[in-house]
């Protein structure tokens, strides 16, 4: 039996629409070596990075940048997937990282009570392009629509939690100027 307040739940996250996703298989990606579930959800942090890599444009670009993170991840620091949750790229797709319900290695200390978001390329001196802004800020809002995020989530950077330069100095300027930051 559906309630008032189910109806108006499920109305609201219906009406936000999550953007493109790729899935592990559509970039091509590893298999984890091990998988740590969240044990508590909606997490209370986004965190935002920067891969201080190439920037992309193209799905197949893209794809194969992430592939090189989770290389890097994976290889020489021994971690058993890539570390973030989510990457984004400058052609608007989403690449599916940990995903929503994995522990990630984003954020030292707070990879429990969050998920990690990165913004491929580097961004110390320009932003990510508003294709690669506005599927951040969809994602985060799809979410939180899912129940993943908190709706009172707190937004930071990367530095913010840690001797870091992430996720560039243009970038975090301009997320600091962010709903929930």
């Amino acid at each position: 039996m559906f309630t008032l307040f189910t109806i108006t739940f499920i109305a609201a996250a219906a009406a936000v629409p999550c953007p493109h996703i790729v899935s592990r298989s559509g970039w091509g990606a590893r298999a984890a070596r091990h998988v740590s579930h969240l044990s508590h959800q909606p997490v209370k942090y986004a965190f935002i990075h920067h891969g201080e890599s190439g920037s992309c444009s193209s799905a197949s670009s893209c794809a194969a940048i992430v592939r090189s993170y989770q290389n890097y991840h994976m290889d020489t620091h021994g971690w058993s997937d890539i570390g973030y949750s989510f990457l984004v790229g400058e052609d608007g797709n989403a690449y599916e990282g940990r995903g929503w319900d994995a522990v990630g290695a984003h954020t030292q200390g707070y990879n429990s009570v969050g998920l990690g978001f990165c913004m491929i390329g580097n961004f110390n001196s320009h932003v990510p392009n508003s294709a690669a802004l506005n599927t951040v800020k969809s994602l985060i809002a799809c979410g939180v629509s899912m129940g993943k995020i908190s709706s009172s989530y707190v937004l930071r950077g990367h530095r913010d939690m840690g001797s870091t330069d992430c996720p560039g100095q243009a970038l975090y300027n301009l997320i600091r100027t962010w709903p929930h930051y």
